[in-house]
């Protein structure tokens, strides 16, 4: 299980557990069945609108998943990543902190989303 943090300014924290791991649990399904108002459109990582800033609170080393092909393409057309940004995610290894709710998979971490 993992413990999920969405934080935004204009609504009270709120942490929910998600089933880590279950390929089908997107940030955004997450958010939708806890009644969370992350923005979102399309719903298929094409508009860009669910985009969310995400980082681990875990104290083990972050476990994120890999980002998309779309979302290497909404992310860099929205200006939240560049090429060299990308390049370096590939080498280090790491996960964006730039993600698209719709697409992200929650993983075994303890994470704070920021919408």
């Amino acid at each position: 299980m993992a413990l999920v943090t969405f934080s935004n300014p204009e609504y009270k924290d709120k942490t929910v557990y998600a089933v880590a791991g279950s390929h089908t649990e997107t940030l955004l399904k997450l958010a939708k069945e806890h009644k969370i108002p992350v923005h979102h459109d399309c719903q298929d990582g094409e508009c860009g609108n669910c985009v969310v800033r995400v980082t681990s609170v875990d104290s083990k080393p972050a476990m994120g998943y890999h980002l998309t092909d779309k979302e290497i393409t909404v992310l860099r057309h929205l200006g939240k990543l560049t090429k060299d940004d990308i390049d370096r995610l590939a080498v280090d290894d790491m996960p964006s902190e730039w993600r698209l709710a719709c697409q992200m998979i929650v993983r075994d971490e303890d994470i704070l989303v920021e919408y």
